[in-house]
């Protein structure tokens, strides 16, 4: 990187207050000249990949709260035949409330969509454009009905706090391909955080660095204290004080060599300065083609929703998180998690429908699928598809049966996910539920998140047993000590 004069006294000037610190790191790093090997980057553990990769980048589509894989994926045509009968299990079932209702077919109809002739529900109809693309996993088994641990499974590979994030492990191990933009984003949903908030993303016992930087594209201040506020800062002022922080920060490093946390610190700060420059134009949409913005839904911009869940909300906003996922994969961040749904809150705005399903997961659906597979169209569009991964989870499913007469219970035994992009085959379905979508038709030989995770590491080129870190006298690592490859979706 070649910084030109001009460009110099612009960055050492800069109104935007950082500017003297973001040039110390760029000359820094361009006297770094930093390197690739296997398209990795210096600033990342893995130096030499393990495997050749075949994708480069992340998208993790999370449903907050428990989105019902037999209403918008997973056809179960007995639930249709049988709808209002009682409930016969043949095992004794635990509920989580009291979900032992009769059988209840979806609300939502069903159909054929693409040459895999891939069944939808209407709710998802948006992705049946994009099934030939997709490779659906419908066997995927849990530990716990519980929200928080069962999203710290998902996110973290753990069932308890005190984790890395995936997206903290990828940037751990791959470091960043855009040294003026976060290595991992995270676009929470605009209402709220989900279970667990900021830890599902948190760098744990890895470097700070590696956490996910979160992102509210929807708020005056998308990126939280990245801009000074105040009637009495200037950007004088700020620059003055930022640049004393810089120098005792530095000074209290150096005296204490190899400490890590100051090291993630001082990587932090600098990164802050160089996004006050390059943020801005990541999440500036303005630019955009009316097609473009047409396509992810968001031809209402600035319209006013109800306070009752509805379809046009849902779709603008989770389009405008997509759009601005797209934008800023292309710039060179190497992990991208979009949340759909907050914590419990009434009424319902999370996909945890226990009192009634058609009401909160068509409106989320709709926004979702339309999101999604704008997405997927834009990515493939563009040729970033072929080494993007799209992983559609949640942190368990929904119960055949009601609970009240149309919501449904927590289900932790078999649930949905879905991939596609970067390495992944599409237009398959992999590892059947059981004819009323309750357990794993082969239960076993289900397919848990370890099975996920590493396959994802595959397809980044990283081996899931060899990422590892030392922590508390155990070889950490994101499938602790499980998971294999999913071979047969490559």
């Amino acid at each position: 990187m070649t910084i030109d004069p001009q460009r110099r006294s612009f960055l050492l000037n800069s109104a935007w207050g950082f500017g003297s610190l973001a040039l110390s790191s760029m000359l820094a790093s361009e006297d770094a000249g930093l390197s690739a090997s296997l398209g990795t980057d210096s600033n990342g553990l893995i130096k030499v990949l393990h495997n050749p990769p075949r994708a480069k980048r992340v998208v993790q589509l999370f449903m907050a709260g428990a989105a019902s894989h037999i209403d918008l994926f997973d056809h179960k045509p007995a639930l249709e035949k049988h709808h209002g009968e009682q409930s016969d299990f043949g095992e004794k079932v635990e509920a989580f409330q009291n979900g032992l209702g009769p059988w209840m077919k979806s609300p939502f109809k069903f159909q054929p969509y693409g040459k895999s002739g891939k069944m939808l529900s209407d709710a998802v109809a948006d992705l049946g454009d994009c099934v030939d693309d997709i490779a659906f996993i419908h066997n995927m088994a849990g530990k716990t009905g519980v929200h928080s641990q069962a999203t710290y499974l998902q996110a973290t590979g753990f069932q308890r706090p005190g984790f890395p994030g995936m997206g903290a492990w990828v940037s751990y191990a791959l470091g960043s391909e855009n040294e003026n933009l976060p290595t991992f984003v995270v676009l929470p949903d605009h209402r709220g955080f989900a279970s667990n908030g900021p830890k599902n993303w948190g760098s744990a016992f890895l470097p700070t660095s590696c956490q996910g930087t979160a992102i509210f594209p929807q708020r005056e201040q998308p990126i939280r204290d990245l801009f000074a506020r105040g009637d009495l800062v200037t950007p004088e002022s700020h620059s003055a004080g930022l640049n004393l922080l810089d120098q005792l920060n530095r000074s209290f490093a150096a005296a204490r060599p190899g400490d890590e946390r100051l090291e993630s610190r001082l990587r932090t700060y600098e990164l802050a300065a160089r996004m006050q420059l390059s943020a801005p134009e990541a999440l500036d949409l303005s630019h955009e083609p009316k097609h473009v913005l047409d396509m992810y839904g968001l031809d209402r911009s600035g319209a006013q929703y109800p306070d009752t869940i509805n379809v046009p909300e849902e779709i603008e906003y989770f389009g405008r998180k997509c759009l601005m996922a797209r934008r800023l994969l292309e710039r060179g961040v190497r992990f991208v998690q979009i949340w759909s749904g907050n914590d419990n809150s009434f009424p319902r705005r999370n996909w945890d429908s226990h009192e009634d399903l058609k009401r909160e997961h068509g409106p989320l659906a709709r926004g979702m699928a339309r999101g999604a597979a704008a997405l997927i169209k834009d990515l493939k569009q563009r040729g970033l598809l072929d080494d993007t991964i799209i992983l559609w989870t949640t942190e368990f499913g929904r119960m055949p049966s009601t609970q009240g007469s149309t919501g449904r219970d927590h289900n932790p035994h078999v649930f949905t996910n879905w991939l596609c992009g970067g390495g992944v085959r599409g237009g398959i379905s992999h590892g059947p539920s059981d004819h009323w979508g309750f357990k794993p038709l082969d239960r076993d030989n289900p397919t848990q998140v370890y099975d996920v995770h590493a396959t994802i590491l595959y397809l980044l080129g990283l081996d899931h047993l060899k990422l590892t870190v030392r922590h508390d006298g155990i070889d950490r690592r994101l499938t602790d000590v499980h998971g294999h490859v999913i071979q047969e979706i490559i």
